[in-house]
């Protein structure tokens, strides 16, 4: 039951023992129906020295990794065009390519870039989006070519794209007697890993404010969970809750200004928020039963959780106003881990069924509810912030890996690292 569920959240990281690579890898394993040709040409390099990234590249990589585009690939192309006036359409209809990104990298100064792209349909003949550019530091190139990307997917699929967002998660390294927890933050796809937080001792629950500028998470000290906030560009920790018993689940309003948490300080884990700045607590829920694993909705008005109330763990929507309750899943032995899509549309649960625990997508309006993973051990889901994928834990060949699906179930990539687990993701919003 969920007490099971509560001893396995806090204390299956122990367990989590093999060295771990900070680097993660992008497995795709499935894509849509149809896919969509695009040509990402190499960009144009008016340097003598090498350029520290690939940008023409990590835009490919990014539209592949999305399971919508099939890239032509470079061995293939006919020509290299870095402006639309050396572009021969001819060519890219004889490789069967709908739109062609081409570009080019200027070097302004010692360490200063200016990157320039086009966007063309193979078709018209004509730019889909004009000449852009941007000006970057040789340490910022791969966010060029991640904007890039991101004005590429919205031009072509109409939703904003996320490749420029960030992950967080936790690894693990060292002996089953002595592990290393690492709270690590990266690039969407896995690259530019950064150790946030290390220690000897168990990270759970990372968590996102909104504005992408803080995070809160758990970590024990004295096998005891307490919940901090840190300044993502400062470093700077603020230890938020320490109270008897269980300190759980922290999870940011929309706003930024409230924590929901989980706390067992009166006897029973409940539902709690926190006022950040004047550090006031407000007890949500009042049940026997064992609520946890709380997730705003996008307008703040509500708040999804997971609760045995009813007799085993399903999802339980809060409104924060007035504190009524209501039950919102149903289907499978258990529901847990909801949270929704940006749009609020969908809702997102680890659900268990024969024993086993898939990432399920429940339509809000309709109440249908899509199995999206077929894997055994799903849990942690987190979901990009237009809404279009789902990043989640799982395990393959006895080790934790990360892996994403899409809410329609039909593209799958997976984001193994070289060796060791990885655990607990979260995806950023988009940064203000």
């Amino acid at each position: 039951m969920i007490l099971r569920k509560w001893f396995l959240v806090f204390f299956t990281c122990f367990v989590f023992v093999s060295t771990a690579r900070a680097q993660l890898v992008i497995e795709v394993t499935s894509g849509a129906d149809q896919l969509l040709p695009i040509a990402v040409v190499p960009f144009g390099y008016n340097g003598t020295d090498a350029l520290p990234e690939d940008i023409a590249q990590i835009v490919q990589d990014d539209l592949t990794r999305s399971g919508l585009f099939q890239a032509i690939p470079r061995s293939s192309m006919l020509s290299q065009p870095s402006k639309e006036a050396d572009v021969f359409y001819r060519d890219w209809r004889l490789l069967k390519s709908d739109y062609v990104v081409i570009g080019s990298v200027e070097k302004i100064a010692a360490n200063r870039y200016r990157v320039g792209f086009e966007l063309l349909n193979v078709l018209s003949q004509k730019p889909v989006e004009k000449h852009a550019s941007i000006d970057v530091n040789a340490s910022n190139l791969r966010d060029a070519a991640h904007y890039i990307s991101d004005k590429v997917y919205q031009l072509l699929t109409g939703l904003p794209g996320a490749f420029s967002t960030r992950i967080l998660y936790v690894t693990t390294e060292g002996n089953r007697l002595a592990p290393t927890f690492k709270l690590q933050v990266a690039d969407a796809d896995g690259h530019r890993p950064q150790v946030i937080v290390e220690s000897k001792e168990p990270i759970l629950s990372p968590s996102w404010s909104g504005n992408g500028k803080y995070i809160a998470y758990v970590m024990f000290r004295n096998r005891r969970p307490n919940i901090f906030i840190q300044e993502l560009a400062t470093g700077k920790r603020q230890q938020v809750a320490r109270f008897r018993g269980l300190n759980g689940a922290p999870a940011w309003s929309p706003d930024g200004k409230k924590l929901a948490l989980v706390l067992s300080k009166d006897g029973n884990p409940e539902i709690y928020t926190l006022n950040i700045a004047t550090q006031k607590l407000e007890r949500m829920t009042n049940h026997y039963a064992i609520d946890t694993e709380p997730s705003w909705e996008p307008d703040g008005k509500g708040i999804i959780f997971t609760s045995d109330r009813g007799g085993n763990p399903q999802i339980y929507r809060l409104d924060v106003k007035t504190k009524r309750v209501e039950r919102v899943t149903f289907e499978g032995d258990s529901n847990s881990k909801g949270e929704l899509t940006p749009d609020g549309r969908y809702l997102v649960t680890v659900q268990k069924d024969d024993g086993n625990y898939h990432i399920a997508l429940q339509d809000m309006k309709t109440g249908r509810v899509k199995i999206l993973t077929r894997t055994y051990l799903d849990e942690s889901p987190t979901i990009a912030p237009n809404g279009s994928m789902v990043m989640y834990a799982t395990s393959e060949n006895g080790k934790g890996i990360l892996a994403v699906v899409s809410v329609d179930g039909l593209v799958k990539y997976k984001l193994p690292s070289a060796d060791g687990d990885v655990r607990e993701p979260a995806w950023s919003p988009y940064f203000k």
